[in-house]
């Protein structure tokens, strides 16, 4: 099942500006904090050294520079989360997508690689692997898609035929071609799954209410079924 949803409610699920547990996404570990707060330093020692050299004409700009520089660890993960979501707003549609779980399973994935050197002093390259969930969901039109995330406790129970749910995008006003979709949400389970929260939840919640049930005629398009080109990521 794909239900057109308006506009407004498209720029509900996805906000200009980061909401909160994309913004503790991008904040990240300690490590990254750590990286940001460095860089806050250098860019506020760069201003003044600037300063000093075009002398008290520059003093205004260099207050507002230094600010800017000084709270750049605070700031960044909001610029971060606000360009992602801005690159989920420039399409023009939005769809609610109802399907099931078609396959579920584990791989290990390499997900970067350190320089360090041994005992002997020989450089060596150290592969830094996670386990990750695949999740294969489909619908009866014969769309499919995968979402991988990392493996959580929680998703051990996730099987395949559980209801699955979604937002998909597409600049395609009939949503007869998607080019992005969202984290997937398992209502059995009231579990989400996804490597970035992509939609509010909240909002997302409400509108599986509405399209499930009291469905609000001012909100959302006359409810159809869309038969959407197979896809898999």
């Amino acid at each position: 099942m794909l239900i057109p949803i308006t506009r407004e409610k498209f720029e509900q699920l996805v906000p200009f500006i980061a909401t909160g547990p994309q913004y503790a996404y991008y904040w990240g570990k300690f490590s990254v904090f750590l990286k940001r707060l460095l860089i806050s330093i250098v860019g506020v020692v760069v201003v003044l050294l600037v300063g000093l050299v075009f002398g008290e004409g520059f003093n205004p700009l260099r207050l507002l520079l230094s600010i800017v520089a000084g709270l750049y660890w605070w700031w960044c993960p909001v610029y971060l989360g606000s360009r992602r979501n801005a690159e989920c707003r420039r399409y023009k549609y939005a769809g609610f997508w109802r399907g099931e779980v078609a396959d579920v399973y584990v791989t290990e994935e390499l997900i970067g690689t350190e320089e360090t050197v041994n005992n002997r002093g020989e450089l060596v390259i150290v592969e830094n692997r996670e386990r990750r969930l695949n999740l294969e969901v489909e619908d009866e039109t014969g769309f499919g898609t995968r979402l991988q995330a990392p493996l959580r406790r929680t998703h051990k129970g996730i099987a395949p035929g559980q209801i699955a749910e979604m937002v998909v995008f597409s600049n395609q006003a009939d949503l007869g071609r998607i080019a992005q979709t969202s984290d997937i949400y398992i209502p059995s389970l009231n579990l989400w799954v996804s490597d970035y929260p992509v939609v509010q939840r909240d909002v997302f919640a409400q509108v599986s209410r509405q399209l499930s049930g009291t469905r609000d005629a001012e909100d959302y398009p006359a409810k159809r079924v869309v038969k959407t080109k197979r896809r898999r990521r």
